[in-house]
């Protein structure tokens, strides 16, 4: 048995592979939010057709569904904002662990080094081209949805078509440059 005084610490090693296995979780839980987007765009696809069977005269204003494709693209931009945040951080932790001791001078570190990070930041790039693709994909199909199964509600000077047009180019726009917001070592291997 330790003495009382004695104080437990978890090594560094323990906390290194404890957010390790959270970063792991964050871009795992990145992925869902772009499969929710898809799935939500879906669904907003299919309601829009479907409300053409069912619509009477006056009682369903169809202009509010097509706003659920702004408020699904808002979120899925604020949600890569803040896997990216958490990821950054995280990042930053592991590069202080990777640090202790100047093993990062004896050994590669992942987190500390340009060379890893540039790369590594280089390869997820491609999930914010991917998304703002779909971003923008989706939404014009939206808008060319709407055109089809609605030509008399939509008038180019309408209000539902102006915010969906400049919240899909904001939200492109903010997942193109997403990257400033990613890991970059404030370190370098001497």
């Amino acid at each position: 048995m330790q003495p009382v005084t004695t104080t437990d610490h978890v090594s560094a090693n323990y906390r290194y592979i404890a957010a390790y296995n959270e970063v792991n979780a964050r871009i795992g839980q990145r992925q869902h939010a772009l499969s929710l987007y898809i799935t939500l765009i879906v669904g907003l696809i299919a309601a829009l057709v479907a409300s053409k069977q069912i619509e009477e005269s006056n009682t369903l204003l169809i202009e509010w569904l097509v706003y659920g494709f702004s408020i699904a693209s808002v979120c899925l931009v604020l949600l890569n904002y803040k896997y990216e945040q958490t990821l950054t951080n995280l990042r930053q932790y592991l590069a202080e662990l990777e640090r202790l001791n100047n093993t990062s001078l004896e050994l590669p570190s992942y987190n500390t080094e340009t060379r890893w990070t540039v790369n590594a930041n280089k390869a997820r790039r491609f999930h914010d081209f991917a998304c703002a693709v779909l971003v923008g994909a989706c939404n014009v199909i939206a808008l060319g949805v709407f055109y089809k199964v609605y030509p008399e509600q939509f008038k180019p000077s309408s209000c539902v078509i102006w915010v969906t047009s400049i919240v899909a180019i904001g939200s492109v726009a903010a997942l193109l440059s997403m990257t400033r917001f990613s890991h970059k070592p404030k370190w370098k291997k001497i």
